[in-house]
């Protein structure tokens, strides 16, 4: 697209090129005693952009960054597609194998490493890319931004239907899969989530969430276009976390359940003075969270989104008039999925014949959305992109329902549904009833095999730190908040198998009660 007076492209390289003009004084950037101002994120960016176009790299050419939550993957999500490059951010929780099979399928040109992430590198075939190892003080990085221009970072003027970004799926049945973002869904997108988080100036945005996750959902760009503050985290860390919030005056983190789980329940956790804004999504967390984060000033807004659709896709933005109601009441309007962000388009949820489902709260169907925020396509993968976008639409493989005021409510993944007796249970209805008590950290259902009832639900439940539970005390507390045929038929004690993202992997849990039979249903 030509750029002209009255249309230019979008993209999120573009908000910080303007952030850095008009606060370019104002901090931008902490991570530890580093503090930066906008100015100078601008400059580092530009001296990255640069030096990238200087060693060779050129559009549409991939620059893979394994990097934790520290500045220079800030940097790269400006610096990289400030020169037309797609960036690709990995999983800094894989193994080196899984590292290996994404540098292979995305080829890139140069891979930046955080020093302690190196050895991750060890089984990659990288052929002639060059490796820029990162350290928060020297290193090769740095190297590299010496020999870039200060003034670098120009407007972009490419096409914002451009591949800005890559980002893999996190593998769970397979290789991961790498999912295309271009620069006008991710200006769309993270002008959205600005919107949706209630996000300015004023904003301190804690960065729990990974970045190299679904770009950390278009938060590196939101931030910047809100002109709010940046506080880096290499890990995460519930006592240090708190501390963050009282130092910096953090009014916006984001992250799954489990993080907020370990956050609610640290020694040093006391209500905030300011109003924290927490986007959390991941799985639905349980009204007994979203109940304790709100006595802590800690405020959920719970999403539902996928690696296809840019992060979240849905918002449950809360309504003025829902504060008048119980506690317990908020905290169950609170768990659902909401309604399509803004900048989205449209999400449905329809049968098998991709039509509408009753608006019922009851019915089930699957949930199809299409969109400025839904990827392009699979890298390298045409055939199982069609299959995805099927009918005009991209199916999430999610079942849910749609409730009369028009929010939508996850039931459960397709595979996921029980099946007993004839009777449809949803294994997330009794994963909240098990977050409930107060001996559990967090909680797994999935079908069993059964002989007179087909399937029966079965729990595999985490307890928290030096909590004793016995397993008919935690069947007679499912009992008194369950109809009887949702009871679990048996509980397991025990950590829970997780992804890299801290998703609990129910395809592990389901392999191990299926094994030896020939289908996976019964």
């Amino acid at each position: 697209m030509e750029a002209k007076a009255s249309r230019t492209a979008l993209s999120p390289v573009n908000f910080l090129h303007s952030a850095a003009q008009a606060m370019g004084d104002r901090t931008a950037v902490v991570h530890g005693d580093v503090r930066r101002t906008y100015a100078e994120l601008a400059e580092r960016a530009g001296r990255l952009a640069s030096a990238l176009r200087a060693a060779g790299v050129e559009d549409e050419d991939r620059v893979a960054v394994l990097c934790p939550n520290t500045p220079v993957i800030l940097e790269a999500h400006y610096g990289v597609p400030a020169t037309g490059a797609i960036l690709v951010t990995i999983n800094t929780r894989l193994s080196a194998s899984e590292v290996g099979f994404i540098l292979s399928d995305c080829t890139p040109r140069v891979v930046i490493v955080d020093a302690e992430l190196a050895p991750l590198l060890e089984e990659a075939d990288l052929g002639d890319a060059r490796v820029v190892v990162a350290e928060d003080e020297g290193g090769d990085y740095e190297a590299l931004l010496a020999e870039g221009d200060a003034d670098g970072l120009a407007p972009y003027e490419g096409d914002e239907d451009a591949v800005i970004s890559i980002n893999y799926t996190s593998g769970t049945t397979g290789n991961p899969k790498g999912a295309m973002y271009t620069h006008r869904g991710a200006y769309l997108r993270a002008h959205g989530v600005a919107l949706e988080a209630g996000m300015d100036a004023a904003t301190v945005h804690l960065w729990t969430l990974p970045m190299f996750h679904c770009n950390g959902w278009c938060l590196p760009w939101a931030v910047t276009a809100a002109g709010g503050r940046h506080v880096c985290l290499r890990k995460v860390e519930p006592g240090r976390i708190w501390e963050l919030f009282d130092a910096e005056g953090v009014t916006h983190y984001s992250g799954a359940p489990t993080v907020h789980l370990g956050i609610v329940g640290h020694d040093d956790a006391h209500p905030l003075e300011q109003r924290v804004t927490v986007p959390t999504g991941g799985s639905p967390p349980s009204p007994t969270l979203l109940g304790r984060m709100r006595e802590l000033n800690l405020h959920p807004v719970h999403l539902y989104g996928l690696t296809e659709t840019y992060g979240p896709i849905m918002s449950c933005t809360p309504h003025p008039e829902w504060a008048e109601l119980p506690m317990e009441r908020q905290a169950e309007l609170l768990a659902r999925q909401g309604r399509t962000y803004n900048g989205s388009d449209r999400v449905r949820i329809v049968d098998d014949d991709m039509q509408d489902v009753p608006a019922d709260g009851e019915t089930l169907g699957e949930i199809v959305m299409r969109g400025n925020s839904v990827t392009v396509g699979y890298w390298n993968l045409p055939d199982e992109t069609e299959e995805a976008f099927r009918g005009g639409w991209f199916h999430s493989g999610d079942l849910g329902v749609m409730h009369p005021d028009g929010y939508v409510e996850l039931r459960d993944r397709a595979k996921d549904v029980i099946i007993s007796g004839g009777e449809n249970i949803s294994s997330v209805e009794i994963e909240q009833v098990l977050a409930r008590h107060p001996a559990v950290h967090e909680a797994a259902i999935v079908a069993t095999p059964d002989e007179k009832w087909g399937e029966r639900p079965k729990a595999f439940v985490e307890l928290k730190p030096g909590e004793q539970l016995e397993e008919e005390e935690l069947l007679a507390f499912c009992k008194e908040n369950l109809a009887r045929y949702k009871t679990p038929a048996a509980v397991e004690f025990g950590e829970l198998p997780r992804t890299s993202t801290g998703k609990i992997q129910k395809f592990v849990l389901r392999e191990r009660e299926w094994s030896g039979r020939e289908k996976a249903i019964q």
